[in-house]
């Protein structure tokens, strides 16, 4: 291994990522500094349980119309970041638990799985770009962390075999774009996930609150207290 590709799988890694950290850290002060309102109304339901549903609302496919009718597309949602994921876990392997790759079935799952990902990236750039109502919406970061996050699996599927010996092009390249996300990820939209537990607390508390829960047992069934009928019949 040369000391340029050393360096890059090392001291910029940490670098980039200390750099992130503290981006979220004033983030995350800045949030903070908000204080919480409170409800002014008698509580209709429970907070705690409006919060735990909205919280996994993301593992509940069949609460969300658009892919309880198109279970594809919550299948594409899991493909992707799990690839994400093992995308992100292969920059501390390679450098620091190489081992694991001179297992050949762990290289050719984690290729795999990165690879599945970057296709469902391709299939949601191509979405983005033919569908009308998407293309209107989308911004210029949408399709610049779209086509990064594409290059970024690519060059994971190739970089995974850590086999320098037929060259360092494809680590170079992968370590270079990881750095570049851990600069550029806390600016972009994909650092959605660092709201996500804010946004899903705060709603999921008032629709606890305000007892407008989905009815359990499934859509349409049970009741719910706080709730009226169209003809105003309480439930």
């Amino acid at each position: 291994m040369s000391s340029q590709l050393r360096i890059l799988e090392n001291e910029v890694q940490i670098a980039a990522l200390l750099f992130m950290a503290v981006v979220y850290v004033v983030r995350l002060a800045w949030i903070f500094r908000f204080k919480s309102r409170k409800e002014n109304t008698f509580p209709a339901g429970s907070e705690a349980a409006g919060i735990g549903y909205s919280m996994m609302n993301i593992a509940m496919p069949w609460a969300m119309e658009s892919t309880r009718k198109r279970p594809l597309f919550y299948a594409q949602f899991v493909i992707f970041h799990l690839g994400v994921a093992a995308a992100i876990s292969a920059t501390f392997i390679i450098p620091y638990a190489p081992g694991l790759f001179r297992i050949p079935a762990a290289v050719r799952l984690f290729q795999a799985i990165i690879g599945a990902a970057c296709l469902v990236g391709v299939t949601r750039l191509v979405r983005r770009l033919t569908v009308p109502a998407i293309r209107l919406i989308s911004t210029v970061d949408d399709y610049l962390s779209l086509l990064l996050m594409i290059f970024f699996l690519a060059a994971g599927v190739l970089a995974v075999p850590n086999d320098t010996a037929k060259g360092e092009g494809p680590l170079i390249l992968f370590f270079a774009l990881t750095a570049f996300f851990l600069v550029y990820v806390p600016f972009s939209k994909i650092c959605h996930y660092l709201y996500y537990p804010f946004t899903r607390y705060f709603l999921g508390r008032t629709m606890g609150h305000r007892g407008t829960l989905p009815p359990k047992g499934g859509r349409g069934s049970g009741t719910r207290p706080g709730l009226t009928t169209e003809k105003g019949e309480a439930r």
